[in-house]
């Protein structure tokens, strides 16, 4: 079966066949088309072309033949043709098929060739451009697979929050090496990571960025490959505290903040995390959006507003990025008991935990098993997809 590292741009084949009447027969047998001026020589003989013209689609056939078998052979799947039928092709003429390949596209596996087929008189009767998808097997699969270093490395944006610092203690225990962001609090940084390190081996760092500046976490990578020479995971954690506005009272502003936490530094996120998952073709990255994108709550427009256009953006990366081994997922949680809900009145956590089927609101714990499960190569073939941790409270 051909494999698509093989092949660049240059790369050609040829094949060359001779038209016969039983070549005109067997198509008009499979395809039905007989008409008159490919079969009949007397009605062709009262055309301009004199003489019985050959299906264009014969030549054509041979294009697939040149793909199929020679340039990029088995496994090859034609799926795009444009041709132009430029000179009548006749019983008897000498047809040398070629195709080069002119374009590489990675995303798709997908090769793009000019085509062309020549008379025995070098004159060119057919041309157009084909792509082509290369399907690999599943021992190209595995050899992509070994291409993975050893070393599990997750960067966890937002480490000193609630979820964020229960999930890098479950991926310590697992032996991850942990890149621990944080942007004010270094202090509680430094302690959760040598908290971390002072019961495993792997190593273990912490980095600064406010993420909403594109220059900081520019220098933020920087600090990141001096240490580590992949990353195999993402997990987005970070969040901005929140208060219920009434519309009357919200501005633009409120809005503008909660899509720049979730959207433009997702952006810049992604522009420096990407080129290094894709290196090992394989990488995991985790947003955390919540169960207002679905159950939605008065007074929280611009939250639940940037958090559903997060969904739309994780969703759509998720298409893109497949073909590079790439996977993007979102955990949604139900009202999850961290800093985020200490301003809520005890009472609404009770009346959620009442109507909640399992009885209670989510731990942090909760929500950061299921950030391990779509980082582990458990859920390798998950990706677009929205893990609800809720109690129940929502079901599809």
């Amino acid at each position: 079966m051909s494999r698509y590292s093989k092949f660049k741009i240059g790369d050609n084949a040829t094949i060359i066949h001779q038209i016969t009447k039983e070549d005109i027969e067997k198509f008009v047998s499979l395809s039905g088309d007989n008409n008159k001026l490919h079969v009949d020589n007397e009605f062709a003989s009262k055309t301009s072309y004199k003489k019985p013209v050959v299906h264009g689609m014969i030549g054509a056939s041979f294009i697939s033949t040149l793909i199929g078998t020679k340039i990029p052979g088995d496994g090859a799947l034609w799926y795009s043709q444009n041709i132009d039928f430029l000179l009548p092709v006749r019983i008897g003429d000498i047809l040398t098929i070629k195709a080069e390949i002119i374009k590489m596209i990675p995303r798709l596996n997908s090769i793009e060739l000019k085509t062309e087929i020549i008379n025995q008189k070098k004159q060119k009767v057919t041309k157009g451009v084909a792509k082509v998808k290369i399907i690999e097997d599943d021992i190209q699969y595995k050899i992509k697979e070994k291409k993975k270093s050893n070393k599990k490395v997750i960067l966890i944006l937002g480490s000193t929050g609630g979820i964020g610092s229960e999930t890098a203690r479950i991926f310590a225990k697992k032996g991850y090496e942990l890149i621990l962001h944080y942007n004010k609090n270094h202090e509680k940084a430094i302690q959760l990571k040598n908290q971390l390190s002072a019961n495993n081996s792997q190593k273990i760092i912490t980095v600064k960025a406010n993420i909403l500046d594109q220059k900081d976490i520019s220098y933020m990578f920087d600090e990141i490959k001096r240490n580590f020479d992949h990353i195999t995971g993402l997990v987005n954690a970070t969040i901005l505290n929140f208060s219920n506005i009434k519309f009357s009272a919200i501005d633009w502003n409120d809005i503008s903040q909660q899509i720049e936490i979730n959207i433009k530094s997702s952006f810049y996120i992604m522009k420096n995390v990407i080129p290094l998952m894709k290196k090992d073709n394989y990488g995991k990255i985790v947003f955390l959006t919540t169960q207002a994108t679905e159950q939605f709550v008065p007074e929280w427009l611009h939250y639940s507003t940037a958090k559903s256009a997060l969904n739309g953006f994780a969703k759509t990366l998720a298409i893109e990025l497949a073909p590079f081994g790439i996977r993007i997922n979102l955990v949604s949680p139900g009202m999850t008991d961290t800093n985020l809900v200490t301003d809520i009145p005890e009472k609404i956590k009770l009346v959620t935990a009442a109507k909640t089927p399992l009885k209670r609101i989510a731990k942090p714990i909760d929500v950061a098993e299921a950030i391990a499960y779509l980082i582990s190569s458990k859920s390798d073939f998950l990706t677009g997809e929205t893990l609800r941790v809720n109690g129940g409270q929502n079901m599809l």
